[in-house]
């Protein structure tokens, strides 16, 4: 499979050229929100963001509006239903107790997210206990077991799609961390026991189950009562979930978003280590663009999306061309003709696949290398066995010997070299931060590495230096505004956030924009610190002095600005001397001397460095010839 280094961020179902698009019912992710609708979640409160109490429903109810709402922008193909147990009411299909199905209840499929989807689960609440209601679904006495029957009606519904393609998931919010705890004796242990057998059933089907636990204010969730069994936690995998559980609003968005939006396949390529060795990567974007959607134009008329229909005419007879179009090449007296797949194929210059070249010193490679984003890679067992094992072999000896790997690669039309570099496993708090790896960087042309542009200051004068004592005021300047572990990830595009709002608005017909918050302004309280003002004063004083006054500061930069005018006058006058267009023409630019040369970039505000090539291919840009 062909990959684009230019398409690097486009996500598999979204290129209609390849089989993840013709086939997106196998890319698809089906997911079922299963919400516990017990008398707990009603009563336990947490203190919310605005400081007002909130109950654990509310919070789960509003994650998951969150999350439709964000899904139905990114990934709006995949599909959901929404699940309520322990209810008063039933509605599903197996027409089991204490289970309620909101939206496919009279169907054995899912439902893509939509606008109407989330305007009715908006206003769930308020209907709940009057339309379904709440009551415990496992009591003593009773053979009922509510999240039994719920585990059922999810497995039924998530039996569409390929096990080994499909994404199934069931995401589990509850407050009660032993759902059996009225019970005792051997309708406990058998209740038990059912239950984690039919979790286990879903499991051998490629369903995975996940839970969202949430803590009671004076209380925390205890997975190991009977959860860690049911989702299948241990060893290190229960010591990373315990600090899962979270009491606020913003804790549970946060562990829905990272497991709503996993990291997800780019491509899947091929690495040539030597001949007859090759090993399977998957590669993946850690940071991509985000850009509103493409316009659609619709009719005036009926409203409906206005298709685009592409005709050649043949310029003689004005009759349509039924046949492919062909190019041509004079040659000589005659005209080569070339069809589409032919100039394709002759434009194909590699077949998409990395092979490996060499190895360099980790000190070869400069930070002004790395000119995009790069690409994790990882191994990938599933069409060539044995990727891992290579991968982690190499892998060690990169990082033991302090080595980064190049490789060639590239598209049918694009060929670059590309440097892999080693990363390990990095831990903190006993958890997992990133992940061993390799990221791919993409390696600069020549032509990208340009010597930096000569600056010549306004003033005859050299170009001021910072003394010892200036560096210092400055470096304490910065550490007091420096920003501890910095990610772009940290702070969300204005412009597009105020674009989805405006989306979100018209399809759930809100009478009020929501609010947009621009993480991307000056912290002005933080900058308003007294330790913050302290080093800003000192930083002045150094650079400034005592006596710096502001206004006749603006003062002398208004003469500085009229003596630079003055000397771009007598460039420009100088470049008038000749009839650079004629020179051009005749290719006589060569001639002139390079201070001559200069004349004409310095009158232009083009930049002066280079040699005199370089100079005349600048002229020549710039005179568009």
């Amino acid at each position: 499979m062909d990959l684009d280094p230019e398409d690097v961020f486009k996500d598999e179902e979204d290129d209609p050229d390849n089989e993840f698009f013709q086939q997106s019912e196998s890319s698809k992710e089906y997911v079922v929100y299963l919400v516990d609708a017990s008398p707990k979640m009603f009563h336990t409160t947490c203190p919310g963001e605005d400081q007002k109490d909130e109950t654990h429903f509310h919070i789960a109810i509003s994650c998951i509006a969150e999350s439709l709402k964000t899904q139905i922008i990114s990934r709006s193909y995949d599909e959901v239903a929404i699940f309520f147990f322990n209810t008063r009411e039933k509605k599903n299909l197996q027409d089991l107790n204490g289970v309620f199905v909101f939206n496919v209840a009279e169907r054995d499929h899912l439902d893509r997210p939509t606008a109407r989807l989330i305007k009715e689960f908006d206003c769930i609440e308020e209907s709940f206990m009057r339309e379904i209601g709440s009551q415990y679904g496992i009591v003593p006495g009773s053979r009922e077991n509510s999240l039994y029957n719920a585990l059922w009606v999810a497995q039924a519904l998530l039996r569409k799609g390929s096990i080994k393609t499909a994404d199934k998931r069931i995401l589990l919010f509850t407050n009660e961390d032993d759902p059996f705890g009225r019970l005792q004796g051997a309708a406990k242990a058998d209740m038990t026991r059912t239950t984690l057998q039919r979790a286990k059933d879903a499991q051998d089907l490629g369903i995975s189950i996940e839970l969202l636990p949430l803590s009671r204010p004076d209380e925390e969730f205890n997975v190991l009562i009977f959860y860690a069994d049911l989702i299948g936690l241990d060893g290190e995998d229960l010591a990373l979930f315990m600090p899962s559980a979270g009491q606020r609003l913003e804790d549970m968005k946060d562990q829905l978003r990272k497991r709503m939006f996993t990291k997800r396949i780019i491509r899947r390529i091929t690495f040539h280590i030597v001949s007859g060795m090759s090993i399977e990567l998957n590669t993946y974007a850690l940071i991509r663009p985000t850009v509103p959607g493409a316009i659609t134009w619709l009719d005036s008329v009926t409203n409906r999306p206005l298709k685009i229909e592409r005709s050649l005419i043949c310029e003689d007879t004005g009759a349509l061309i039924q046949e492919p179009p062909k190019r041509f090449k004079p040659y000589r007296s005659d005209n080569v003709k070339f069809s589409m797949d032919e100039i394709s194929e002759i434009k194909r210059i590699s077949p998409g696949q990395l092979r490996l070249l060499g190895f360099k010193p980790l000190s070869c490679l400069k930070d002004y290398h790395n000119l995009r984003p790069s690409t994790f890679v990882y191994p990938s067992d599933k069409e060539v066995v044995g990727s891992t094992c290579v991968f982690l072999a190499l892998h060690r000896s990169m990082l033991r010997l302090k080595r980064f790997a190049v490789a060639f690669y590239g598209s049918s039309s694009h060929s670059q070299l590309v440097a892999l570099v080693a990363q390990d496993e990095i831990t903190r708090d006993g958890g997992q931060i990133e992940l061993p790896g390799m990221h791919m960087i993409y390696l600069p042309y020549s032509d990208d590495i340009r010597d930096e542009e000569e600056i010549f200051p306004d003033t005859e004068d050299d170009a001021p230096r910072a003394d010892e004592n200036q560096i210092k005021k400055a470096a304490a300047l910065i550490k007091r505004i420096d920003m501890k572990d910095f990610s772009v990830c940290h702070f969300a595009n204005p412009a597009l956030q105020r674009h989805y709002a405006v989306l979100q608005a018209l399809a759930l017909e809100e009478d009020n924009i929501p609010e947009i918050i621009d993480e991307t302004l000056p912290d002005e309280e933080g900058l308003a610190r007294p330790s913050v003002v302290k080093a800003i004063e000192e930083f002045k004083l150094s650079v400034y002095g005592d006596n710096y006054d502001e206004e006749s500061d603006h003062l002398g930069k208004e003469k500085v600005g009229q003596a630079s005018r003055k000397r771009k006058d007598i460039a420009d006058n100088a470049a008038k001397d000749y009839d650079w267009a004629d020179l051009a023409d005749k290719g006589q630019l060569k001639n002139l001397t390079v201070a001559d040369l200069k004349t004409y970039l310095n009158a232009h505000n083009l930049p002066v460095t280079g040699k005199k090539e370089a100079l005349i291919s600048r002229i020549l840009t710039h005179m568009g010839k």
